[in-house]
């Protein structure tokens, strides 16, 4: 049976790969308890984990909603945008691969990453408004915290799509690239965060996650006493960077 989500390890890094791409890797409810099931397994590694990559597979990042489901009783209560929020929400840093289409559902779950790598074939569009649907998954707040409020009522009003250069000019995308480097600037990416201390970079995501609405004073004054304070690997290395 094939996988709709796979799961590939290789040291302290995750890949979760969106693999129905015979569907443009539409969401449907068989796929999302896949990544629900991996995102599992990452949490019970913990730290052993320092970084997790979300790709697909074929010429299509998502088309969105698998609206041949509509209607199709999900097994909880937002129980798709529980999962969004659950892959934004890890301690580790998420990079998201997109080339080609990232289209509405698919652009929600694309705003959970931290990172957004885009090719040039990217193509990015919130195209709830062409089908008669509103927001569940988190678009109406991430999106704007993305591109800003006015660029972001731009998108969701006119449903029009984004390209990848545009993407990253805007800040929806932090890079684009050809698409044939996508795999490898991805690659460098979460090699670099891999080699940084677990330590530190988990908290700065936690850091950044909770100072993200606070005003300066309130967030100055949360990062002194929210703290996690000296790694276990400082000393380690301290002295590897400059000798005993």
């Amino acid at each position: 049976m094939t996988q709709l989500v796979t799961f590939a390890r290789k040291g302290a890094l995750v890949t979760l790969t969106l693999n129905r791409p015979d569907k443009r890797n539409a969401l449907n409810l068989a796929l999302w308890g896949e990544l629900a099931a991996h995102l599992n397994t990452i949490a019970a590694a913990g730290d052993d984990i320092a970084v997790v990559i979300l790709r697909s597979a074929g010429p299509v990042f998502c088309a969105g909603n698998d609206l041949k489901e509509r209607g199709v009783k999900a097994p909880m209560r937002d129980y798709q945008a529980k999962i969004v929020t659950r892959l934004a929400d890890l301690p580790q840093p998420v990079i998201v691969a997109v080339q080609g289409g990232c289209f509405t559902g698919g652009l929600e779950l694309a705003l959970a990453g931290d990172i957004i790598v885009a090719s040039e074939s990217a193509s990015f569009a919130d195209t709830h408004g062409k089908f008669a649907l509103v927001p569940a998954w988190g678009m109406s707040q991430r999106l704007p915290r993305r591109v800003g409020q006015w660029k972001a009522r731009e998108m969701s009003f006119t449903g029009l799509p984004v390209s990848g250069r545009e993407a990253a000019r805007i800040g929806l995308a932090n890079h684009c690239v050809p698409d044939a480097e996508l795999e490898g600037t991805v690659a460098h990416m979460a090699e670099a965060i891999a080699g940084q201390s677990r330590h530190s970079v988990f908290a700065y995501k936690r850091l950044y996650r909770e100072q993200a609405d606070l005003p300066l004073p309130a967030g100055l004054a949360h990062e002194v006493f929210a703290s996690a304070g000296l790694g276990p690997d400082f000393a380690e290395r301290v002295s590897g960077q400059f000798g005993k």
